[in-house]
């Protein structure tokens, strides 16, 4: 599928620390900020606590670095987001909650305080997000934060790679009490297209979602599970991945197999970083911002 974008909605701009996108929030923004309600967060993914291997020899570092990286910027976030793998997979559930502690001790050292989660299927794929749900609470749910309405999926407990019909009815009612020029962001761990399902790179029943969505004129959808930043428009939605912080992948396809980056010892971190998203009137400016 092609990467390209609708101009109308992104524009492409440089920036320090990383490549600005601005992402729309229509007419509906530019009343926000009227109204003095722009605000910034954080999206952070792809943490993969408890990973050990070569693509990474500063596993046990890096979710620290990220962060000392985040609590240094000089304007602090109103919240956080984590969109999923948290933790890497284990079968062991002893150790997948070991884990999950862990992870739960390094970022309540962030300055902000508001942070909020979702799963990935390195946490919750193997035992239908028990595990995750018993840390971290319910594994999708929405909020209102400064005249955006907010939702986080969970399309990743299903082993099937599915939303599945329950929640796409929970999102279709929760969504049927916004307006139609409401700005809506969706939080979802895999993508909701079908970027690459060879590399599972897509959710089963996602175009389920977009068909939910669509209706709705000022709709951003970020997510993580890919360890790359990537842009698309379906329609009239915007889907912005975000780079991961444990291990970069290739582009889609461009290797025989989905396999990790291979480290490089002169440049250690490249490829790993974290995305600020900052409201300005009527879109979003996105940042991806390295920890290195």
């Amino acid at each position: 599928m092609s990467n390209t974008f609708d101009r109308r909605n992104f524009l492409k701009l440089s920036g320090l620390g990383g490549v600005v996108f601005a992402s729309s929030l229509g007419p509906w923004g530019r009343a926000l900020a009227a109204s003095g309600q722009d605000f910034c967060f954080v999206q952070m993914t792809d943490t993969h606590w408890g990973y050990e291997g070569p693509a990474n020899p500063e596993a046990k570092n890096t979710l620290q670095r990220a962060v000392t990286a985040v609590n240094a910027l000089e304007h602090q976030p109103d919240f956080i987001m984590f969109t999923g793998d948290l933790t890497q997979a284990t079968p062991d559930a002893a150790e997948r909650q070991k884990r999950m502690t862990g992870f739960k001790g390094i970022v309540a050292g962030l300055t902000v305080k508001d942070v909020r989660f979702i799963p990935g299927e390195n946490d919750a794929g193997l035992d239908d997000g028990a595990t995750y749900k018993a840390n971290f609470g319910p594994s999708y749910y929405s909020f209102d934060h400064k005249g955006v309405h907010f939702v986080a999926l969970d399309n990743v407990s299903d082993p099937n790679g599915l939303i599945g019909e329950a929640q796409l009815a929970w999102l279709h009612d929760d969504l049927a009490k916004q307006d139609k020029a409401q700005p809506i962001v969706v939080f979802a761990h895999r993508p909701l297209f079908d970027l690459y399902p060879a590399w599972d790179w897509a959710t089963k029943d996602g175009a389920k979602a977009i068909d939910i969505l669509t209706p709705y004129q000022n709709v951003t959808v970020f997510f993580g599970h890919i360890h790359q930043e990537h842009h698309q428009m379906t329609g009239n939605i915007a889907h912005h991945a975000a780079t991961s912080l444990i291990f970069p992948f290739p582009p889609a396809g461009s290797t025989p197999k989905r396999k990790p980056v291979a480290w490089d010892t002169t440049h250690p971190f490249k490829g790993l970083g974290f995305r600020t998203a900052t409201s300005k009137g009527e879109s979003f400016d996105l940042v991806t911002k390295p920890i290195a």
